[in-house]
């Protein structure tokens, strides 16, 4: 567990670094770009990386041999890199140099993204991992609000000083991670289990044990849990970037009112990370994931009658709870339907379908928003709860005491 800790510093300085990323940047384009649906297409760039380079460096990592490992040399390259264009951000001269160092940064960012993922599991036995996920996920919680709560009166003294000390942050934590993070020799199921996945002349053994395709991992199981995180993405992000608007517009509360409302959310998301890991260790997986996506089907479904701030705000605490239950669970069980030396392209497939909802989710319930009504936008993430649940259900269950999928549904 103590390498578990270390390596959510990699999550607390991503964390860091996007959360400012997503704060600021859109004040910068805000100088150059009058319009709002454009600053939101900018602010998507980086979920385009994510549906296209990360599957790809995530399966090449699969398959990468060296003295470093599968993963870290993808970690000595990109963290480096997205510490010095984040840097570099607050220091453009003109909308284009913005542009140029907002694309670089994303790049840098999309090539160690999916193998610092990758190595949560790489590094800890399958009985362990969602425990493993929930200290992540804490990690990167604790980096969000930290970037919020020092970030804003750094940004204030200088724009550049937030962007500079999450660039530190990075540096910091590569080395670190450098230094104490040994990937295992030995992977279970790998070839015979005997042999070296890290030198190259073990590349010549058994070509066809060692060879993974992304097509390979898409069985019935798998596809129903994308099914099931696509739509629960797609409820969660749409609430997300919507609710400062619902908020202001519907409610009526103030600018600040509304985002701190979302507070309440987050926190809660953050206390309950490391439970919600143990429960699923215990009980299973896909049996806490259910419990919090029928929890948020009914807390969405209850927010379009709510119109006080105080009940509202209540509300969004238990629905931070779900969440846990939802999003530290996933990622464990879509790595355990598939074999260890798939860890990486399965890493890869899960951040596809998560940045694809990220991307249809605002615009789409902003439509159906445009059409019918804010109250349509807690019926349209109840209904994406509901189908994330049919899906689940099509899902195999996997055994507690293992964390392997069984036969069962």
């Amino acid at each position: 567990m103590r390498r578990t800790w270390l390596l959510g510093l990699g999550f607390f300085s991503i964390s860091i670094t996007w959360a400012l990323y997503n704060a600021f940047v859109p004040l910068f384009l805000g100088n150059y770009l009058k319009s709002v649906a454009m600053i939101g297409f900018m602010m998507t760039i980086d979920n385009y990386f994510a549906m296209f380079l990360q599957p790809w460096i995530g399966h090449r990592s699969d398959k990468t041999r060296s003295k470093y490992g599968r993963r870290m040399p993808y970690l000595i390259i990109g963290m480096p890199l997205g510490a010095v264009f984040a840097t570099l951000i607050p220091l453009h001269t003109g909308f284009v140099s913005l542009v140029i160092f907002m694309v670089l940064m994303n790049l840098s960012m999309s090539i160690f993204r999916s193998p610092t993922v990758a190595l949560m599991p790489d590094i800890t036995p399958e009985s362990q991992r969602t425990k493993a996920n929930g200290v992540i996920n804490f990690m990167g919680g604790l980096g969000s609000i930290l970037a919020f709560g020092i970030g804003s009166p750094l940004y204030k003294a200088a724009p550049y000083l937030p962007f500079l000390c999450a660039g530190l942050i990075m540096l910091i934590s590569m080395v670190i991670l450098k230094s104490f993070i040994k990937e295992p020799v030995l992977l279970t199921g790998y070839g015979d289990g005997h042999s070296n996945p890290f030198r190259s002349e073990d590349r010549t053994q058994e070509p066809s044990k060692h060879q993974v395709r992304i097509k390979d991992q898409l069985d019935r199981t798998t596809l129903f849990i994308l099914g099931a995180i696509f739509f629960w993405f797609v409820a969660y992000q749409g609430v997300e970037a919507l609710f400062t608007l619902y908020g202001t517009k519907y409610i009526g509360m103030s600018d600040n009112e509304a985002a701190f409302s979302l507070t309440f959310f987050s926190l809660a998301f953050l206390a309950f990370a490391l439970p919600s890991g143990w429960l699923g260790a215990k009980f299973g997986k896909k049996r806490i994931i259910a419990i919090g996506v029928l929890g948020l089907f009914v807390i969405f479904g209850s927010l379009v009658f709510v119109q006080s701030v105080l009940l509202l705000r209540g509300l969004l605490i238990v629905g931070g709870l779900f969440w846990a239950c939802i999003n530290i669970n996933s990622y464990p069980w879509i790595v355990a339907t598939g074999r260890e030396e798939s860890i990486g392209t399965r890493t890869g497939i899960y951040y596809f379908v998560s940045s694809l909802a990220a991307i249809c989710s605002p615009p789409m319930l902003g439509w159906i928003i445009d059409q019918f009504g804010y109250p349509a936008l807690f019926v349209s993430a109840s209904l994406g709860m509901l189908l994330a649940s049919f899906c689940l259900i099509g899902a195999k269950t996997e055994n507690p005491s293992s964390g392997r999928i069984s036969a069962s549904t």
